[in-house]
């Protein structure tokens, strides 16, 4: 998991504007969970100062965070592009 910052605030029932850590910036939809690694949303936009980003994400249902609760990324394994087993053609 890779922490990406605090809940600011709704806008409406599907939107969340989070604080952004500027050394973690998530990237654009990437798979938000909260820290019982519930699936909340995904990352639509990210916005604001250099220095102080925001992140808007798209929840999956009604958001119903509370102000300052930590979000993170779900850091999922990668395949590398020479690592995938091929069938031998001698068998």
């Amino acid at each position: 998991m890779k922490a990406i910052g605090n809940a600011v605030h709704t806008v409406g029932t599907r939107i969340l504007v989070i604080r952004a850590d500027p050394a973690q910036l998530p990237k654009l939809y990437a798979d938000v969970v909260d820290r019982r690694l519930k699936p909340v949303g995904k990352v639509v936009e990210v916005f604001g100062n250099v220095s102080a980003p925001y992140a808007a994400i798209l929840c999956r249902k009604d958001c119903r965070m509370a102000a300052g609760e930590k979000l993170f990324i779900a850091m999922q394994e990668r395949h590398h592009a020479g690592s995938r087993e091929t069938k031998n053609s001698s068998e």
